[in-house]
């Protein structure tokens, strides 16, 4: 009889010998299993004393890495003097290797190595984690590289996630029903605030894919990682995964003083950095509720991999009042 595997989990010491014989990188000598996530990441080090992080790339609801795009672009905000971590390619110049594994072929990519501390709570690290957007977007706006395999647009947000959802096997009747009536009033919502800017987004920047570190002036100052959710999309939607992150996700519990607090420091230095129209500032709101259904429908994409329970009916049910309860969602600016 023969096993069908979701998705497996290599080692660190298995994905040290890959990257030792495909990289001229020399000896690995230290390896170690991050976390697994949506990816599996690995930190992995070398005689020589440099170190890389390793990212085993998980099919996605939304299909494959869109690995070319994301090295292209990070190359491109490197040039312009911004504080990423690039792709580090292999022996044979590739991106990407490929990982024969039980499931199938995987995607392995390496990226350079940053240090720094944690994006903290003080209004110093918010701000410099505002400035380094902010300074992304600006660069963002002179790339003619690579197209992207994927637009952080509605489709790609809230209208194949809320497909996925429905499809969940802890959907019930009921529920479908209700979050079908609030994707479509979110939809809706959003058409109705007009023409909306677009930049090259992180596409994943919550305070947690950034490191501080002490600037040249004595400024605080952000390097950014983790760019697999990258590509051309909304602002608002770029600006709204920060206070997405603080904010309650429950329905009965409201934001606290500080995470007003928090959030008024991230927007008025990433204002005072670039400008943002008041169209795409009234959009904040609306597509902290699109973050989440982007988060429901890649939950119940890795039923296979994650279970059932990751994604219960109770947990569906909680959803729907939260969600309820951002649609009069309103940022104090």
């Amino acid at each position: 009889m023969e096993f069908e595997i979701a998705q497996s989990t290599p080692t660190a010491a298995s994905v040290a010998m890959l990257v030792q014989a495909h990289y001229n990188l020399g000896e690995v000598v230290e390896s170690e299993f991050l976390r697994r996530s949506f990816n599996q990441v690995y930190r992995l080090g070398f005689a020589s004393g440099q170190r890389v992080v390793a990212r085993l790339c998980a099919e996605r609801p939304r299909g494959g890495p869109n690995a070319l795009f994301e090295a292209a672009a990070l190359e491109h905000w490197a040039r312009r003097g911004c504080r990423v971590a690039r792709c580090v390619p292999s022996a044979n110049g590739e991106i990407a290797i490929q990982v024969p594994l039980p499931e199938g072929l995987r995607a392995l990519m390496l990226f350079e190595h940053l240090d720094g501390e944690a994006t903290g709570d003080s209004a110093d690290d918010i701000e410099a984690l505002a400035r380094g957007l902010a300074t992304l977007h600006t660069a963002g706006e002179s790339y003619q590289g690579l197209d992207s395999i994927y637009r952080l647009d509605l489709d790609y947000l809230l209208v194949k996630p809320l497909q996925g959802l429905l499809r969940a096997p802890t959907m019930t009747s009921e529920l479908r029903a209700q979050f079908e009536q609030l994707g479509q009033h979110l939809h809706d919502d959003i058409i109705a605030l007009g023409e909306l800017s677009r930049v090259l987004c992180h596409g994943d920047a919550h305070g947690s894919n950034n490191f501080v570190v002490p600037g040249a002036t004595g400024q605080r100052e952000a390097v950014f990682f983790d760019f697999d959710e990258v590509g051309p999309g909304y602002l608002a939607y770029e600006l709204a995964v920060y206070p997405w992150s603080l904010y309650p996700r429950a329905p009965d519990v409201p934001a606290s003083d500080k995470v007003k607090a928090q959030w008024r420091h991230f927007i008025s230095a990433y204002r005072e950095a670039r400008p943002v129209a008041d169209a795409d500032l009234a959009a904040i709101a609306r597509f902290m509720a699109a973050r989440q259904f982007w988060l429901l429908g890649e939950y119940a994409g890795r039923v296979p991999v994650w279970g059932s329970q990751a994604i219960s009916t109770d947990y569906l049910r909680r959803q729907v009042s939260m969600l309820r309860a951002w649609e009069t969602l309103e940022l104090p600016l």
